[in-house]
């Protein structure tokens, strides 16, 4: 059944009345979710061990409620209040009282792995700087949101497979936010369509690429300098993370390296376009995904 949120908001939302929800009942609902955005959610989900997968259902329906709380609402204050919204059932649940379905099955997980609140409360305060925050300044602001937009899913995950350190999450944190980066220069044109603008003004300057050229979505060489500027520098985030590999459980270690062969792709696919993004989203085909995915498991396989 496709994914109509504004049927799931009146069905679940902050108006709704309190019905009771089974945990079997809870997880179905997650696992839906999922399944209705499954070409959003990583291949290498497939290869999840059977026990995690359940809880990465949670941790997704978490993550997917909130993104459409964000994106698929007014926006604005009233968008802003359903996030504070969302944010009571977080806290709800981590007090053992949860009410939405998604949080009853979130209750299972953080409880089973022992996950704090943190990374669940920084994804919303990223979603609430969309609201606010349309362009930004400085390479450190753009930064500054990586670290809740991002950064908190990685985290998440090393949780869920039960190898949360504080070295593993500084690497992790290098990978989400290459990823993320990765995603802002590929959707360059899609972000200015709905009035977001990722390239920070200071770079934009650095290169000569006026607000006007912005304005007019003008390819321009000092466009294609200020891109791949931003292409290099996103590269040495994977080269840091990289090391991380190693410190993870083999489970783990699959999803982890096509994430980052994955993001290392997008940024192929954007040197191949000569870094002009205005007029094609560079994208990377179905057939080089498959071979990242027998990439990762080779060297997993024969990782010592």
């Amino acid at each position: 059944m496709p994914w109509d949120f504004a049927a799931e908001l009146t069905r679940w939302g902050p108006a709704a009345g309190d019905t009771p929800v089974s945990p079997a009942a809870a997880r179905a609902y997650c696992a839906r979710v999922t399944r209705a955005h499954y070409e959003n959610f990583t291949v290498a989900s497939a290869l999840l061990p059977r026990r995690l997968v359940p809880h990465f259902h949670a941790v997704y329906a978490y993550c997917r409620w909130a993104d459409d709380l964000a994106d698929e609402t007014a926006g604005g204050a009233a968008t802003l209040a359903l996030l504070d919204w969302w944010r009571g059932e977080l806290h709800a649940c981590y007090a053992g009282e949860p009410r939405h379905p998604v949080m009853v099955a979130l209750r299972e997980t953080v409880r089973r792995f022992a996950i704090p609140a943190e990374p669940f409360l920084d994804l919303l305060l990223a979603f609430e700087q969309d609201q606010r925050v349309k362009q930004y300044a400085t390479f450190a602001d753009l930064l500054g949101y990586c670290r809740n937009s991002a950064n908190p899913v990685g985290r998440l995950v090393l949780h869920l497979f039960e190898c949360y350190s504080p070295v593993r999450a500084a690497l992790s944190d290098e990978v989400c936010t290459g990823l993320q980066l990765a995603n802002f220069w590929q959707d360059v044109a899609r972000d200015y369509d709905v009035g977001r603008v990722y390239l920070p003004a200071e770079d934009r300057a650095r290169f000569g690429y006026a607000n006007a050229d912005l304005a007019a979505r003008r390819f321009t060489p000092a466009f294609a300098d200020l891109l791949r500027f931003e292409v290099t520098r996103t590269r040495e985030f994977f080269d840091r993370g990289s090391a991380l590999l190693p410190l993870l459980p083999r489970p783990a270690r699959v999803d982890v390296d096509l994430f980052v062969r994955g993001g290392r792709a997008v940024l192929s696919s954007i040197e191949r376009a000569g870094f002009d993004v205005w007029t094609r989203r560079p994208v990377v085909s179905k057939q080089r995904k498959l071979g990242l995915l027998f990439s990762a498991l080779w060297s997993n396989l024969t990782a010592g």
